[in-house]
């Protein structure tokens, strides 16, 4: 079955007034096709560009493997050279992801190449975050850890990107104490005999080319499928929402340390629990049974 997914509304290019009014204040991601062409990064950013200009540096990768109490929140599964992992990338597909790199502080000239876009709200400049994946290669579906409002740029290729408001979580079998629905969904062809409870979420979905921009509003679930190897820039601004600055607070200072801390002291049992919680509390609060067939 497919999921119900709305096409994200394009333009080529918008206003600061018309992107507040219809987009920022009603909470509504926006595809905007031209916002980085006078970017030199738009003409620039590809992966031999990269390679070049930071090959030699040391970057953490991350695969698809079932989240596991082996790892702390958010702790990379690896570390490659860029060069070798942007050869892996071009040569053969790879789960291999960089996720929240902030190569920018690394290599500062890439900070030349783009301008923060004037579109009505202040943006945290110190983290401008990138992410790499090879063809086919899937970000679980999740939301950020801060709730903020994200743009994002995609470089190099195309990617797939499914959202869903804050308003949707109840289907998506949120885990409790993380950020993910339950990663044994496949949201590109969601078993809804397993998942019944999907059959009622409504999301968005769009594809992202090369220098293309997708504001994504706090707190929006959101699942990325690499296309094509390819690599992505956020750069984010604070909730606006005072109950969703409240709830960044909470999962920046308390909600991941205490995840973290129940890794470590009940292992897989922790992990264990939390799939199983996700599954009877999404089933029951949508009254389906656990093993509804309808």
């Amino acid at each position: 079955m497919e999921l119900n997914l709305e096409p994200i509304k394009r333009v080529k290019t918008i206003s600061k007034e018309k992107f507040l009014k219809e987009y920022f204040a009603l909470q509504k991601p926006v595809v905007i096709e031209r916002l980085t062409q006078d970017w030199p990064a738009y003409h620039k950013w590809n992966l031999n560009y990269i390679n070049e200009v930071a090959g030699e540096k040391k970057v953490p990768l991350y695969d698809d493997r079932p989240l596991s109490s082996e790892f702390k929140f958010n702790e990379p599964h690896t570390y490659m050279k860029m060069s070798e992992y942007i050869n892996l990338l071009k040569t053969k597909p790879t789960n291999y992801r960089i996720f929240l790199y902030n190569l920018l502080k690394e290599v500062p000239k890439l900070q030349k190449d783009f301008k923060y876009p004037d579109i009505g709200f202040k943006f945290l400049k110190k983290m401008p975050m990138l992410f790499f994946g090879g063809i086919n290669s899937k970000v679980f579906m999740h939301y950020d850890i801060d709730l903020a409002n994200i743009i994002h740029f995609h470089f190099n290729g195309e990617k797939q990107c499914i959202l869903f408001p804050p308003s949707q979580t109840k289907y998506l079998y949120k885990v409790p104490h993380a950020l993910i629905s339950h990663q044994g969904i496949d949201f590109q062809n969601p078993d809804v005999k397993k998942w019944p409870a999907l059959k009622n979420a409504q999301g968005y979905i769009t594809n992202l080319k090369h220098g293309e921009t997708l504001y994504m509003p706090e707190g929006y679930w959101h699942q990325m499928t690499y296309l094509t190897p390819g690599f992505s820039m956020s750069i984010r601004s604070y909730p606006k929402k005072t109950l969703n600055f409240i709830k960044a607070v909470y999962n920046v200072f308390i909600m991941r340390h205490f995840d973290n801390v129940m890794r470590k002291t009940r292992g897989e049992k922790w992990m264990n629990y939390k799939n199983e919680k996700a599954i009877l509390r999404t089933n029951k609060r949508n009254g389906y049974l656990i093993n509804d067939d309808q």
